[in-house]
């Protein structure tokens, strides 16, 4: 008798446990396929607007203004949809964001202010190994991340103007002699040939790691 007891209770919940997992997979079966679209429009449409209003007059002009104010409030809406369905359903799968879901999200992450964007970075690389989110969204946030911290980046997706030389450079980069076999462990393809293709800049390594160290040993000056 004490054992049949035993076996109804285990039966019984394994029954509740069964059940619970087919209540979790029905939720997130959820569409935000459309959530996604009014997202991105809302936040492009006035980014767009304004850029184009900069370009007639200038930086100061209150219809300029008055895009920047409308894209503000649309991106504090957005930013609270993205953090909701982020807390809720962890990265979403692209069945339930559709084909432009993830620009969609990491766009608005990476216009969030650095609080956010350093909350999220964890989940965004856990999305990439389980590929979930492109690479390339990975490096553009963690790299400005870094930067914005005044570090070395990690997969020298960030450049920048320097005004002594005149010319851009790579942000000095973390460990350049491993660059490539970092960003070969996320997908990315090696730094010299992304570097040609995307900014028409020749990756030169011995330079990289001079401009690395020179770097960090003024950035360790500075913190003493």
């Amino acid at each position: 008798m004490r054992i049949l007891v035993v076996l109804l209770v285990i039966a019984c919940i394994s029954c509740k446990e069964k059940n619970a997992l087919q209540k979790k997979e029905t939720s997130i079966t959820v569409n935000f396929v459309d959530v996604m679209e009014t997202i991105w429009n809302s936040e492009q449409t006035p980014i767009r607007k304004r850029d184009s209003l900069i370009d007639i007059y200038g930086t100061e002009h209150v219809l300029v203004k008055e895009q920047q104010e409308i894209y503000k409030k649309n991106h504090a809406i957005n930013e609270q949809k993205v953090i909701t369905i982020l807390n809720e359903y962890g990265w979403p799968t692209n069945e339930m964001i559709g084909d432009n879901g993830n620009w969609t999200i990491a766009n608005v992450l990476q216009h969030s202010d650095y609080e956010i964007r350093v909350k999220y970075l964890a989940l965004m690389e856990m999305a990439v190994k389980d590929g979930k989110l492109e690479p390339r969204f990975l490096v553009r946030a963690a790299d400005r991340i870094a930067t914005d911290k005044g570090k070395l980046q990690i997969y020298g997706g960030q450049m920048k103007y320097y005004p002594e030389t005149k010319s851009f450079n790579v942000w000095p980069v973390y460990d350049p002699v491993n660059i490539d076999k970092r960003r070969a462990e996320i997908g990315l393809e090696p730094i010299a040939d992304f570097l040609k293709a995307r900014f028409d800049f020749d990756w030169d390594l011995e330079e990289q790691i001079k401009r690395s160290e020179e770097f960090e040993k003024n950035r360790l000056k500075q913190q003493k």
